[in-house]
């Protein structure tokens, strides 16, 4: 089974092949290292945001954001934002994302969050199953809009 840690710098080119190792990742990702590498700074600079990796007999094999957000509403909960989810393609269906989630929701709690919510492309049906059977709600319709 897996288990999960904070990532580091050296972990990067790992966390990268991840993110393009499905048809989605694969056409949106790709800029220079640098630029990732820039971001990852960034991320580590700010103390409610935190990237995951997932570690089996040495190897990473998922990864995960997790950022947590302070809010007025629903009675000021803080909440859990978990992005960039994903899980190596040739490990996929052995519970790795359960024990990732169930990782993400561990650290959630810990650091007071009432709920956790995640955006998701609405092309993946089968991951939209997989976070229902885990307890998600499709509650919200979500939008994004480019700015660059």
């Amino acid at each position: 089974m897996a288990s999960f840690r904070d990532a580091t710098a050296a972990d990067l080119p790992d966390i990268l092949a991840l993110m393009t190792d499905d048809v989605l990742g694969a056409g949106r990702e790709g800029l220079d290292f640098a630029h990732y590498m820039l971001a990852f700074e960034r991320l580590q600079s700010e103390p409610d945001n935190h990237l995951i990796v997932g570690m089996h007999d040495g190897r990473i094999i998922a990864t995960y954001q997790l950022t947590f957000i302070s809010g007025l509403s629903l009675q000021a909960a803080r909440r859990a934002q978990i992005e960039t989810v994903r899980v190596a393609s040739d490990l996929r269906g052995q519970k790795i994302g359960e024990a990732m989630i169930a990782d993400a929701e561990a650290r959630a709690c810990a650091a007071g969050c009432a709920l956790m919510q995640l955006t998701m492309n609405k092309s993946r049906t089968d991951t939209a199953r997989f976070y229902q059977r885990l307890g998600f709600t499709p509650s919200h319709i979500g939008y994004k809009r480019d700015l660059i």
